[in-house]
């Protein structure tokens, strides 16, 4: 494959809010579209740092249309990068792109090049950033808990959201405090193309793509830190392929958040802060934290429907994806009954045809699902929990799992597993005081 992808210089008006990210792929042309609220400062947007964050923007938005023919070069002739964000690139294109590769069996692994002018300041000068927070809400119940917590502790923010829809409009509602959203409009062709044969498709990482965007609203409109809602168990991969472990939620991980934190240090001079509040947390401590509060529960959703491109005129949970059955799971030994069913309309443990799916979650058939879900023993001890459960052991799913549960993992491994999913970490990023004041209030 002798193709490049390459990424040309992007440009910004900030009269307009308009960033335009230019790429080609052979003889493709593309062009990507970010509206930004208008009116910001023309000398922010002139700044070194604002410039730096535009083009390392430009680099990871392509990804969605690198993977159309997944090329082993690719060329940004007129983006100059140091050394550390070279590494972050292909990390990016990499690991952040390892279902993709994994699901379309390409090895790229080790093999990608990158070609691009040096950039010898490895730190650009610090803008001045105000103490304000921006919370991107993802519409599920990990951003909430972060909104929940901030509030608590006392810190401000301003919720943040690339294409709002669905559920991230509707929890934002709830939030009741007014938001920063962006308008994200990708090339249609690319669209179409991903479609038709000889092309390829698939995931990306989104939270990286997210996040380099927060980090532009972050320098354009003041604000010195970026509040990610990630838990310890995004680290978790799904599968090894091409020598690697593979991971859904890569960049939703520890390492790419470590990474990721240090490019945006880097371009700002050390101003601009990124980290994940909810990272010493396992999903299912998360789960419940929730529950101390009822007013997100008509509002949120982890279900992949919500958010195709083409729209959902269903209800908020479809009860049939491995997200709503481990949302489901979850939550089953912290809230009550009579509660979870009002939030999914109904029982998704009683039905046998969820069986397989929630197997799987457990550990206990085919592989962790390509989805943002928790870790496999953390899903195998809420189970374990639920066998012990009034509410929940009679459930047709329950029973159906059980004796295969207790013969893969032994009672006392399960016992240590659900204590373990209750202990914070303190394997994180959080600022010292910060933390301190959300380990003080989450008891």
């Amino acid at each position: 494959m002798t193709e490049t992808f390459c990424i040309d210089r992007p440009s910004f008006d900030p009269a307009t809010g308009e960033a335009r990210f230019p790429y080609r792929l052979g003889a493709l042309a593309f062009t990507e579209v970010l509206a930004l609220p208008a009116g910001a400062d023309e000398r922010t947007a002139q700044s070194p740092s604002f410039r730096k964050l535009l083009d390392l923007t430009a680099i990871v938005l392509g990804v969605s249309y690198f993977k159309l023919r997944a090329p082993f070069a690719i060329a940004a002739p007129d983006i100059p990068l140091t050394a550390s964000e070279r590494a972050f690139v292909i990390d990016v294109y990499e690991n952040g792109m390892g279902e993709f590769y994994a699901r379309n069996q390409l090895a790229r692994f080790g093999r990608l090049s990158l070609s691009a002018p040096e950039d010898a300041e490895e730190r650009k000068p610090a803008p001045d950033l105000p103490e304000r927070t921006l919370l991107p809400i993802g519409g599920g119940k990990d951003s909430l808990v972060s909104a929940d917590l901030l509030a608590h502790t006392g810190v401000a923010f301003t919720p943040f959201a690339v294409n709002p829809k669905g559920p991230i409009l509707s929890s934002i509602a709830a939030i009741g405090t007014e938001p920063l959203y962006v308008t994200r409009t990708l090339d249609a062709e690319m669209i179409r193309l991903g479609q038709q044969p000889g092309f390829y498709n698939g995931h990306v990482p989104s939270t990286a793509i997210n996040s380099m965007v927060a980090a532009l609203c972050a320098v354009l409109y003041g604000y010195s830190q970026i509040v990610l809602s990630n838990e310890r168990s995004a680290s978790e991969g799904n599968v090894m392929f091409d020598g690697r472990e593979t991971n859904h939620q890569h960049s939703k991980s520890l390492g790419f958040e470590l990474l990721i934190a240090d490019v945006l240090a880097n371009a700002t001079g050390g101003a601009l802060r990124y980290f994940s509040l909810l990272r010493p947390y396992s999903e299912a401590r998360i789960a419940s934290l929730f529950t101390q509060s009822t007013k997100f529960d008509s509002v949120f959703s982890s279900c992949n429907r919500n958010f195709r491109l083409t729209g959902n005129d269903g209800p908020l949970w479809c009860g049939e994806c491995p997200k709503c059955h481990f949302v489901f799971l979850i939550f089953a030994p912290f809230m009550a009954k009579d509660r979870l069913l009002a939030i999914f309309g109904k029982n998704l443990l009683a039905e046998p045809a969820n069986e397989r799916s929630f197997r799987e979650l457990a550990g206990l058939a085919g592989q962790k699902p390509w989805e943002c879900v928790g870790e496999i023993l953390e899903a195998a001890a809420c189970f374990y929990t639920l066998t012990r459960h009034a509410d929940w052991h009679e459930d047709a799913v329950v029973r159906a799992v059980k004796a295969d549960l207790f013969a893969q993992y032994g009672e006392e491994k399960l016992q240590l597993a659900m204590a373990e999913c209750l202990t914070d970490s303190h394997d994180h990023h959080i600022p010292a005081a910060l933390a301190a004041k959300v380990a003080a209030y989450a008891v």
